[in-house]
């Protein structure tokens, strides 16, 4: 009885395995073009590290998740590993990939996901795919497949990672029991040079290879209109920011964070024609100054004009409360509203965005009229608003916020002891600048205005 069973076991697991080779959807048919000789490449075998730097919209992320799950299905020997920096940023962006890639080829009904823990199991050989985050190093080290090993591992935005040592390190933990492998490494390139993301792609290796990609090389319908407008509206608007966010070029030759700065007088004019302002808070008291940054956004060009600001240490939230509305900061220009009370038409209160590290004195501004809340603070978010910054022009007027303008002017990357670039960025010295992020806040975390 015991070798029937085993016989109707192992029958059940032949005719998955054929049905899940006739479910399949030739890979060709779901990657674009210009990836094909690349594909090619990682079904022979004929390099180990492949590396993906390109813009917005060039599907190198799609490309990935879609090798990944064909080369499992083609290997029963295979398992893949999925790795960004911070694991609370993978179930929106890695896993979902995963998840994309498997209905594209045809193969749900051969795929069960889960997210706790987070993996995908390859339902005929019990393949798997797991995903992680470095933030947790114990998780990587003690990780490993129930059968065969990681032959597809896919460091997703590769130059937010720690530098070479840390990628070296899971590489360490990873690359075992198999001779066989594909490391994967997609990414927007940082904007200098000297990242070391960049620079590391570029060192002689016989075992890598680098292709990079634009959203120009993808069929346009796979795009849609609306993505190719809003590329060409930025390539009319703001050249440098379209190079960089699109066409993933690195423009900077220093460690700057903000080569994007315009330094210049803001003009009554262009104040005129500024419709809606944002306040953001820092907060601080006697080591570090509390910091008030109102600013403007024109959607149009890009632009995000940095108008006033308050920097000062010993100030206390009812001081900041104050401060706001002797200035009308906590009014917003031109917005009226009847009130239902009667008495006229009253003015709209002005959004003030707080760090969220402490809720207390969000709560003490609201508590003295300020319509206060906190940001949004997520794994990556200081890492993101930054980079979004960095997709705009940023006008800076250094008599109406000389702080503001030191802090953006002098502000650079954290380095490594070889002098390459990081992709973190210090914490001081950036009171002006978090003001900003806080204030923009609404703005950065909206898919319509995303970096």
């Amino acid at each position: 009885m015991y070798y029937d069973r085993l016989k109707k076991a192992v029958h059940i697991v032949a005719k998955a395995r054929r049905s899940a080779k006739a479910a399949r959807i030739p890979i060709a048919d779901c990657i674009a073009p210009c990836y094909a000789p690349i594909s090619a490449d990682i079904a022979e075998g004929q390099h180990t590290f492949y590396y993906f730097p390109g813009g917005r919209g060039s599907a190198k992320s799609s490309f990935c998740a879609l090798e990944i799950v064909q080369g499992i299905m083609d290997d029963p020997e295979a398992n893949g590993i999925v790795f960004r920096r911070y694991a609370a940023t993978m179930r929106e962006s890695t896993y979902s990939q995963i998840a994309w890639a498997v209905d594209m080829l045809g193969a749900g009904d051969l795929w069960k996901g889960n997210v706790s823990p987070m993996q995908y199991v390859y339902i005929p050989t019990g393949q798997i795919i797991h995903f992680r985050g470095v933030d947790d190093s114990a998780k990587i080290k003690s990780i490993k497949p129930r059968h065969g090993y990681y032959k597809y591992c896919w460091f997703e935005e590769f130059s937010e990672f720690d530098g070479p040592n840390q990628i070296r390190s899971v590489l360490q933990s990873v690359m075992r029991g198999g001779q066989d492998f594909r490391i994967l490494c997609s990414f927007n390139p940082p904007l200098s040079v000297a990242a070391w993301s960049n620079k590391y792609i570029q060192q002689p290796d016989e075992r890598a290879i680098v292709f990079h990609s634009d959203y120009t090389m993808i069929p346009p319908a796979w795009l849609g209109e609306g993505f190719l407008l809003e590329a060409e509206h930025l390539q009319t608007v703001n050249p440098e920011a379209y190079e960089h966010e699109y066409m993933g070029k690195a423009l900077c030759t220093s460690g700057m964070v903000f080569p994007n700065v315009e330094a210049r007088e803001i003009t009554e004019e262009e104040l005129q024609q500024m419709q809606y302002f944002y306040v953001g808070i820092d907060w601080g008291f006697s080591t570090d100054p509390a910091a008030v940054i109102r600013a403007s956004y024109d959607s149009r060009t890009y632009t995000v004009y940095i108008i006033d600001e308050f920097v000062q240490r010993g100030c206390s939230n009812s001081q900041i409360a104050e401060l706001l509305q002797e200035k009308g900061w906590d009014k917003a220009p031109g917005e009226f509203y009847f009130s239902p009370f009667g008495g006229g038409s009253t003015q709209s209160r002005q959004l003030v965005i707080c760090d969220s590290a402490e809720p207390k004195s969000v709560n003490d501004l609201q508590n003295m009229g300020i319509k206060a809340m906190s940001c949004q603070k997520y794994p990556g978010s200081v890492q993101y608003g930054i980079r979004w910054l960095q997709s705009k022009t940023i006008v800076i007027d250094k008599k109406r916020t000389p702080y503001a303008f030191q802090e953006f002017t002098e502000y650079e990357y954290l380095r490594n002891r070889d002098g390459d670039i990081l992709a973190d960025v210090p914490d001081k010295n950036n009171h002006c600048i978090d003001s900003l992020r806080y204030a923009l806040d609404m703005l950065i975390n909206n898919h319509r205005y995303s970096a």
